[in-house]
């Protein structure tokens, strides 16, 4: 019998615990205790069964099955990674992307010891300095807002990999992953226009943003290959925030020719779309189809259950460490920037459009 829940997987993409948890309908961390058979955890058999199910079903080779063990990358590191982040608290995605490198590299038992810098001109050398004397064997180097950054100077002087995570150098000094956003806004947005849309708006997020700019070229891309003409009264400023994604969807539904379908930017945006709709005594998705970006856990909780784009930071911190098993010279040469897929989970909340 297949997992609950389960969706097919782009064919070569690798299979994580993120994807084991939503065929099985349970946590991550519900997957890493059955997975690791971790001590002191108390599972019921049958949620371990259907761990268990859904891992083998999707592909993931289980430690100790059939003579299988998962792949052990970084088996060339050197016990240590250092991972440093200029923000760590204020969102999930710094934790989700040192999840990534653990799971990369607890096989092989590295150890990843993470640093906030806060982007401090003071405090942020400091931390470098900190996780260099562990004697790291590479560093991972995140910035929570995706962008072009002047990387700090330490970085080449490390002797030591580094890469970059959610950020690049204009000179590709150093091998860099980000999300595929506008391929994410574009898939988005033809996901819209495939169900019957053609009056699609968007509510974006802070302008200045890199993020914010991409997924709205890639709104506008689908929309001229689609040969809908763009509407600048259907694009409206948010700020990432539920509030902002109200406001929004209120203006929205103000104009005189309302749009049947809206991209919101991100999931908490798309609660205050929500909101603002049911309030307006309109259903989703039979009155207006709704999607979001991002894929935080409230998108699966909504009612109806929210189609989203996952913002791949555990594929990145998965790639991050397999990139250090290839040599490299630290600040020398060009490396190309490594675009993961924000691939698009369908959900209930986007139906075919009807004449109004």
């Amino acid at each position: 019998m297949a997992a609950a829940g389960k969706t097919p997987l782009a064919p070569g993409r690798r299979v994580t615990m993120t994807d084991i948890a939503r065929a099985a309908g349970c946590s991550q961390a519900t997957v890493s205790f059955v997975l690791n058979n971790a001590p002191g955890i108390k599972l019921s058999q049958q949620t371990r069964k259907r761990v268990t199910q859904a891992a083998q079903e999707l592909g993931y080779r289980l430690p100790g099955s059939n003579g299988h063990t998962r792949a052990s990358p970084s088996t060339l590191l050197d016990g240590v990674i250092g991972f440093a982040v200029d923000q760590l608290a204020t969102s999930p995605e710094a934790v989700v992307a040192i999840e990534g490198v653990r799971q990369a590299s607890w096989n092989a038992g590295n150890v990843v010891l993470v640093a906030q810098t806060m982007s401090d001109a003071v405090m942020e050398p400091r931390a470098l300095s900190t996780l260099a004397a562990q004697g790291p064997s590479a560093l991972i180097y995140m910035t929570i807002f995706t962008r072009e950054i002047v990387a700090p100077p330490q970085l080449a002087e490390l002797g030591i990999p580094v890469i970059l995570l959610n950020c690049h150098t204009a000179d590709y000094a150093f091998p860099a992953v980000v999300p595929s956003e506008i391929a994410g806004g574009q898939n988005s947005t033809r996901h819209l226009i495939r169900h019957g849309h053609r009056r699609i708006a968007t509510i974006t997020g802070e302008p200045w943003m890199q993020a914010a700019q991409d997924r709205l070229k890639g709104y506008r891309r689908a929309l001229a290959t689609a040969d809908i003409p763009f509407d600048p009264d259907l694009v409206i400023e948010g700020d990432w925030s539920a509030s902002a994604g109200y406001a929004a969807t209120a203006k929205l539904l103000a104009l005189d020719n309302p749009p049947t379908a809206i991209f919101c930017q991100n999931d908490r945006t798309a609660i205050g779309c929500y909101e603002a709709l049911k309030e307006a005594g309109l259903r989703i998705p039979r009155d207006m189809s709704v999607i979001g970006y991002d894929d935080e856990e409230i998108a699966r909780h909504l009612f109806p259950p929210l189609t989203t784009s996952v913002l791949p930071h555990l594929a990145m911190g998965q790639w991050a460490v397999e990139q250090l098993e290839t040599p490299m010279q630290p600040g020398t040469g060009r490396y190309p920037i490594t675009k993961l897929e924000c691939s698009l989970v369908e959900r209930e909340s986007v139906a075919r459009a009807h004449a109004r």
